[in-house]
């Protein structure tokens, strides 16, 4: 199994504890730090990456030189902080764990790539945020292992060269497009992580059912594969709700009946849609008749943030066709109007309104 420990990326998610968000809190980061995989043989997914990888450590254990530098993409809960521990491990180093936020001026990272040993892997997560002028000190400590201290201000300020000991970064990003195109050409080894196909999933979900020492039918996996859009992070969650739900309401095991009426319970339907995707889709349509309609406008129709509707609701309805972004607004697709049982206005009744909300 795998998927990240980091903090929520999102302040929203974590406010309003969504189950199926891809974020994970404490008591997410302590179970799933237990069922970490520890080698790249256990690790369930990412096929293309997981190959690619295992030839650069590989590579690198067989000429006795420290594995090139790591850049891995993609959305949160896919398993880029398990990686970048497996390659810690798969290169018997110690890792350092730190994220972009945490470095907001050179000197904190000055401190950090310092105190490195030779080898350690140092894992920076949403390295795209990470500010400009620690930004510059990584070109050349990533490339030369050496940065400049500076010392002083003013016209008296030295640059004192500091030598560092060859180290691996591995880099996190879920928005791989802003980060600049020097740091980007820096990495040796590019890995981009895909959503889990269903069948995959259900692996990761019997996996940890092992480990938690509960009884799952292939079924029941089944059905909280289907609920935990591609993302193992989310199946690990709903498995424990679902194993709470069996425990409490029936025999402890897990049956596709129980792990359904479970995440009935937990407001996760059929397609993994919980109550803030599913308050944004019928807004759109019983409200602006499938639209289009402003960003805004729809925030206010569903008591949400502006952003809270972009960025934690919409990505997984337009990944899954049920929600479209054009010019004039948000729109809602044939496959909306189906999944929630409705059916789309005739032309010149309630669709004839759509313009009245854009902006």
């Amino acid at each position: 199994m795998n998927w990240d420990e980091t903090a929520p990326a999102t302040a929203d998610d974590a406010r309003s504890g969504r189950l199926v968000g891809a974020d994970a809190d404490g008591e997410d980061q302590a179970v799933e730090a237990a069922l970490r995989p520890k080698d790249l043989g256990e690790f369930v997914g990412q096929e293309r990456v997981r190959v690619q990888l295992d030839l650069v450590l590989k590579a690198a254990r067989q000429r006795g030189g420290t594995a090139d530098h790591v850049l891995l993409s993609g959305a949160p809960g896919l398993g880029k902080t398990t990686l970048s521990m497996i390659i810690a491990a798969e290169m018997g180093a110690p890792i350092r764990i730190t994220s972009g936020p945490a470095i907001q001026h050179a000197g904190d990272l000055a401190a950090i790539l310092s105190s490195l040993t030779e080898g350690e892997v140092l894992f920076l997560d949403e390295i795209h945020r990470m500010s400009r002028p620690a930004e510059e000190m990584l070109y050349m400590a990533m490339e030369d292992f050496r940065v400049d201290v500076i010392v002083g201000k003013g016209p008296g300020a030295t640059a004192i060269p500091l030598e560092l000991p060859p180290f691996t970064l591995v880099g996190a990003t879920t928005r791989a497009g802003l980060l600049p195109p020097p740091l980007r050409d820096r990495f040796g080894f590019t890995g981009h992580m895909e959503f889990y196909a269903p069948a995959e999933l259900e692996r990761v979900i019997h996996r940890s059912a092992g480990l938690l020492d509960v009884f799952i039918e292939p079924e029941g996996a089944g059905e909280i594969a289907g609920r935990s859009r591609g993302t193992p992070r989310i199946a690990n969650r709903l498995l424990r709700r679902v194993r709470d739900y069996a425990q409490v309401k029936a025999d402890g095991v897990i049956t596709r009946e129980i792990a359904a009426r479970a995440l009935d319970v937990y407001d996760v339907d059929g397609r993994g849609l919980d109550r803030l995707d599913r308050a944004v889709l019928t807004a759109l349509l019983k409200l602006f008749g499938g639209g289009p309609v402003g960003l805004s406008t729809l925030a206010v129709a569903v008591g949400e943030e502006r952003e809270t509707v972009e960025e934690v609701a919409e990505p997984f309805l337009v990944r899954e066709g049920l929600l479209a972004r054009t010019p004039r607004g948000r729109v809602a697709t044939p496959a909306a109007w189906t999944h929630l049982g409705l059916t789309p206005p005739q032309q010149g009744g309630a669709g004839a309104q759509r313009g009245l909300f854009e902006g």
